[in-house]
């Protein structure tokens, strides 16, 4: 099977339902985003590694759920691509490196080692993928009349929840990745 099958040479692509769309369309921008997020995860992977491969396994279902995040965007058929136990497995994640870090008393700038950057580099990222979410979301019909108080909430929406969750996420491995290395952060300075 070749790689190339020159159907997107003149600008269209194909969703995972049939349906061609231009490559500009908001799910290519937002799964690419994803796309591009799971490549950057690796990145961290292969530096956090060289620490610790403490967090491999949370790395590791990270990196599926980009996929299945991709998935959902691609428009596949099924649900379940992303569950309310995936927002909270994040949450617990988070809570976890919390206890270990003391509070926050001061804004950080990205960069202390390569994998505390490459952590900020995803948290960025992750924060694009919401935004591309969220002008998709607005862009379909009925999706603002979806609230998270809502029992029957729309897998898209936890989808959102969970790359919400996903930058706060980031954020907080990378300082817990600079106390395993006795890096102090870079402090924003007025």
């Amino acid at each position: 099977m070749k790689i190339y099958t020159k159907t997107g040479d003149s600008g269209f692509t194909s969703l995972a339902n049939g349906k061609r769309v231009a490559k500009t369309d908001l799910r290519l921008e937002a799964y690419g985003t994803a796309d591009e997020l799971n490549s950057w995860v690796g990145l961290v992977r292969a530096r956090a590694f060289t620490i610790s491969n403490a967090y491999d396994e949370w790395l590791d279902y990270i990196q599926n759920k980009l996929f299945n995040l991709g998935a959902l965007l691609s428009d596949a058929q099924g649900d379940g691509w992303i569950r309310n136990n995936d927002v909270t497995q994040l949450e617990q994640y988070i809570d976890t490196l919390q206890e270990q870090l003391e509070p926050l008393r001061a804004f950080i700038l990205p960069g202390g080692s390569e994998a505390i950057a490459t952590c900020h580099i995803c948290r960025t990222v992750t924060r694009r993928l919401e935004r591309q979410m969220v002008a998709l979301y607005n862009s379909t019909p009925n999706y603002q009349e979806c609230s998270s108080e809502q029992t029957d909430t729309p897998h898209t929406l936890i989808a959102l929840q969970w790359v919400n969750r996903l930058s706060d996420f980031w954020f907080v491995l990378a300082r817990k990745i600079a106390k395993d290395q006795n890096i102090s952060p870079f402090l924003w300075k007025k």
